[in-house]
């Protein structure tokens, strides 16, 4: 077998620079050590950029989040307006039943009768199914100040005595609340 000093030096070199695995020694851990400053440099620029990357990774993540809450808490108020908005129509629709059971009641004062009884199961069952749905009309007294945010005046009146001016002299038709909000404005007569 013939040497080859050319090949054998080769051969040694290539065995020197291939690492058990066969890595190269530029990517061994020694030569880190032997890195030059612009090859440092290079690396911190990388992980900073990398940093900087994920910092705004991060922050695109906490706004979506944030949107997404804001967007199901948003839906879900609708939702239960969209619900409470269907019910006030119905009860304003139920309100002149409630007035015909009021007046009908006040016809009937003084009269005894079985017809009565049964008139008035079903008129305090309806009004207990509006308390129920959170129903309340305004207890307004005459003499009572006049306020524009519950009341609505249908006419002024000279009124019968001096305490009474701008202060209600009558109550025509009665105001209802449903949940805190006015749902039909009482409308009183006041003195002037």
């Amino acid at each position: 077998m013939e040497n080859n000093p050319q090949t054998e030096q080769d051969l040694q070199k290539e065995t020197m620079s291939e690492g058990p695995q066969g890595v190269m020694p530029e990517d061994s851990p020694e030569s880190f050590e032997t890195l030059n400053g612009a090859d440092e440099s290079k690396f911190q620029s990388e992980i900073k950029k990398l940093q900087d990357e994920l910092a705004e990774a991060k922050d695109k993540y906490l706004r979506l989040y944030s949107e997404f809450e804001n967007f199901r808490r948003r839906t879900s108020k609708e939702k239960l307006e969209l619900i409470q908005v269907a019910n006030e129509q119905l009860v304003v629709s139920l309100l002149p039943v409630m007035d015909d059971f009021e007046r009908a009641e006040k016809a009937f004062q003084g009269t005894e009768s079985k017809e009565l009884e049964g008139f008035l199961l079903i008129y305090n069952k309806f009004k207990k199914t509006l308390e129920q749905s959170g129903v309340k009309p305004m207890d307004i007294k005459p003499g009572a100040d006049f306020n524009a945010d519950v009341h609505e005046a249908i006419t002024q009146v000279p009124a019968p005595e001096e305490k009474l001016k701008g202060k209600i002299v009558d109550v025509v038709e009665r105001g209802y609340v449903l949940n805190d909000k006015v749902i039909r404005y009482a409308k009183v007569v006041v003195g002037q």
